[in-house]
């Protein structure tokens, strides 16, 4: 696609209607593609299409202007994974898995709930971490072991009765993928405000459990992608919803990414299982693993802490959605959650991500995109263009010129709740947001703020009509 930068004395036209964005054409279009090209295609009976998710969309538009996984010329600012290589001070990362310490059993299946020894290297971490002094602490019966993330909410999606079930945008953008494939359970979503830093308005949150009946709640603390979190009594308050007969569920995968003023807090990390009283009678679930904290995305290895009832239930749901996680990378995951090995992962991890994140907010603030709420957690920016001129100041035209300079960012609205059934895109609360990821190594991330102003010095020196009509 051509950019229509550089059209001289024409007047840039302000937009509030998608019909006028050529950005947002382009995404209507390859929605409507795809749905031709699932309903054009051999009618398979009784088989539906889910549909793309936003990491999709970004990833084939990022493909048609030239992107490739091994081009080092671009920067993947959308990225939502951290970089997986050794860091200063950080403990040694695994190189080698030696399958004959294991034995010809270790090519087995194992079981749907995770092999026990693992099981009981995550309770032990948990009481460690979260619990020392309670009298109620978790076992290895409290713990199931999955392969990802998403697997385990899709494994809780599956064992969720005829319910409503509630959770906040802007939020990860899977969420409504996977809730919405169980039919028996109707998502109910509400917007934060960045009044409120996006923090989890809980006051708001009880009106809704009273007056919605709802039986569920959904939150990922920290957030993704606004990189905020609540502690202390907040998360205590959060936890303590459970006993109000309502299921409280936690995506914790980025607990270990705070950001302490503090040098003597550096290894602390945040889990609602800290305020749990009754490890087996708080309808209280977790959702964690390898992923983020530990920095091993590809090894699909991750965990739900939970009761035993919780446990008992996704270990069934799993053995026909998934079947498991691979018995030789959980193996190869038990000396990895040793305590002490954990506390330097954290202390080592939390200094280099700090470094990165305060480096990106100097960068963007002496460009004019000063943060307004700064991640205290996660490795997210939540970007908020109102500031810049129209048509930059919304995140889908802003991601497609930005893919012009070979940097990827993530558009505000695939944080909105199945944003393409909206009929004007701008009504988004998310639309005038991006969400930049300061995940990969500090290399990239110049590659890619250098990107960004490039593309604001463009769009200052002539006048930016893309998609105008």
């Amino acid at each position: 696609m051509s950019s229509l930068l550089g059209l001289g004395s024409k007047a840039v036209k302000e937009m509030n209607h998608e019909v006028d964005s050529e950005a947002h054409q382009l995404l209507r279009k390859y929605i409507g593609d795809k749905k031709e090209s699932d309903e054009s295609g051999p009618q398979i009976p009784g088989i539906l299409h889910p549909g793309a998710t936003g990491v999709t969309y970004c990833t084939d538009r990022a493909m048609a202007n030239g992107y490739s996984y091994d081009n080092e010329e671009w920067a993947n600012l959308g990225q939502g994974a951290p970089e997986v290589g050794p860091l200063p001070e950080g403990p040694a990362r695994p190189q080698t898995i030696d399958l004959t310490q294991w034995g010809d059993e270790v090519n087995e299946y194992g079981p749907t709930t995770g092999i026990k020894e693992l099981r009981e290297a995550v309770a032990k971490l948990y009481n460690e971490e979260y619990r020392q002094g309670k009298e109620s602490q978790y076992t290895y019966e409290n713990v199931c072991i999955t392969p990802g993330g998403r697997a385990g909410m899709a494994r809780l999606a599956a064992v969720i009765g005829d319910v409503y079930c509630g959770y906040q945008i802007p939020e990860y953008t899977t969420y409504s993928e996977v809730l919405s494939v169980f039919k028996r359970l109707i998502p109910i979503p509400t917007a934060l405000d960045a009044k409120d830093k996006y923090k989890l308005n809980l006051e708001g949150l009880k009106k809704e459990i009273e007056n919605l009946n709802l039986s569920v709640v959904v939150a990922s603390n920290p957030r993704n992608p606004t990189g905020q979190c609540i502690s202390g009594d907040e998360l205590r308050d959060l936890v303590h919803l459970a006993r109000e007969k309502t299921t409280v569920i936690l995506d914790e995968f980025y607990s270990w990414y705070q950001y302490p003023d503090d040098p003597k807090d550096l290894g602390t990390s945040l889990s609602g299982a800290r305020y749990v009283e009754d490890v087996n009678e708080d309808p209280v679930i977790l959702i964690n693993g390898l992923t983020k904290g530990f920095r091993l995305p590809g090894w699909r290895v991750c965990w739900v802490v939970a009761p035993k009832s919780v446990v008992s239930a996704i270990s069934q749901s799993g053995s026909f959605l998934d079947g498991g996680a691979s018995h030789v990378l959980q193996k190869a995951a038990i000396p990895l959650l040793d305590y002490k090995r954990v506390q330097q992962d954290k202390v080592s991890l939390q200094k280099a991500f700090r470094i990165k994140r305060d480096h990106v907010l100097s960068r963007l603030e002496k460009m004019g995109l000063k943060v307004t709420v700064p991640p205290t957690a996660t490795f997210y920016i939540w970007l908020d263009l109102k500031g810049l001129d129209s048509p930059l100041s919304n995140g889908l035209t802003f991601f497609e010129e930005l893919l012009k300079e070979k940097t990827i960012c993530v558009p505000g609205i695939f944080f909105d709740i199945n944003p393409s059934s909206r009929r004007n895109l701008f009504h988004s609360p998310c639309h005038h947001f991006v969400r930049l990821s300061f995940g990969p190594k500090l290399s990239e991330l110049d590659r890619g703020l250098d990107s960004i102003e490039r593309l604001l010095k463009k769009h200052k020196e002539t006048p930016h009509l893309l998609g105008t009509k």
